[in-house]
């Protein structure tokens, strides 16, 4: 305004300064133009050297080295390098109890639910949905696809609803596709409770662990996989045997469907299996599958 007042209807500099309220030292000032250059070549070592480091561990080396240079103008410099690196937020989870990892009575009174991971030989990552009865710790599916988010994880939940019925309860862990407003709505449509474990706490999910260990040994560390069909095709394969052969110690060395079929298993679960050669299964004499 006092330059304004000055160049345009030629006021004194007194009194330009004095109407609109301005110091004589102000309107004089001259900003001075600082050259960073030297700031952003300190900077640049030190990133190069320690990528992941934040600003106040480099601005104290810079200290350290001798630099006075105030911290202000640093993180001005530091900002305009684009190297202020993003925080990851925590994540807030709702308190989670722990609750004892106990074998249920029937079947589909609880499910265990777990994701897997690995890649294919041309180095694209796959991921696999491991659900568990834990009953009778019998395989329901192990889906192997792409990408897995919370709407792709509650189609595989009810294709396997569709044969075995829905679960009473299903236990995971702490997972995003777990606690979407997807998932919990999917779960209060169907009257399921969701146990959630605590974070940090595998052990609580100990049924679909073990499972996963013994199926990473067998199957993904044992082959290397061109495809997802690959996977899949190798996966059913390996299931059949896992759930009609494998004894099992905690099942008093038997397979889950014959422990099943012994000890509480329902028609429902007749029909699951082997819907598409029911005939084979109702003439099967030695097995009978449950």
């Amino acid at each position: 305004m006092a330059n304004f007042a000055v160049n345009d209807y030629e006021f004194g500099i007194n009194r330009a300064c004095k109407l609109v309220n301005l110091s004589k030292t102000v309107y004089y000032y001259k900003p001075k133009l600082n050259n960073d250059s030297e700031i952003k070549d300190a900077l640049s070592l030190l990133v190069n050297k320690h990528p992941r480091r934040g600003f106040k561990k480099f601005f104290s080396e810079l200290r350290q080295k001798g630099y006075l240079w105030n911290h202000k103008r640093v993180y001005r410099v530091y900002c305009e390098m684009s190297l202020n690196l993003r925080k990851k937020p925590k994540k807030r989870l709702p308190s989670r109890e722990a609750q004892k990892l106990l074998q249920p009575i029937k079947i589909n009174e609880c499910w265990s639910v777990d994701f897997m991971s690995d890649a294919t030989i041309d180095g694209r990552k796959f991921r696999t949905i491991n659900v568990l009865d834990d009953f009778n710790r019998e395989a329901l599916t192990v889906t192997a696809k792409r990408n897995l988010p919370s709407q792709k994880v509650t189609e595989v939940l009810d294709e396997v609803a569709e044969w075995r019925g829905y679960p009473d309860k299903i236990r995971t862990d702490n997972g995003p596709e777990y606690i979407s407003r997807e998932f919990i709505a999917w779960a209060k449509k169907h009257g399921i409770k969701l146990c959630h474990i605590q974070p940090g706490k595998p052990a609580q999910n100990g049924y679909v662990e073990r499972f996963n260990r013994t199926y990473r040994e067998e199957v993904l560390d044992m082959y290397l996989f061109s495809s997802i069909n690959e996977v899949e095709e190798i996966t059913k394969n390996w299931l059949e045997d896992y759930n009609n052969n494998r004894p099992h110690e905690s099942l008093k060395n038997m397979p889950p469907r014959k422990f099943a079929r012994l000890h509480g298993g329902t028609p429902m679960t007749l029909l699951s299996w082997d819907l598409k050669n029911i005939s084979e299964v109702l003439t099967d004499s030695t097995y009978n599958r449950y």
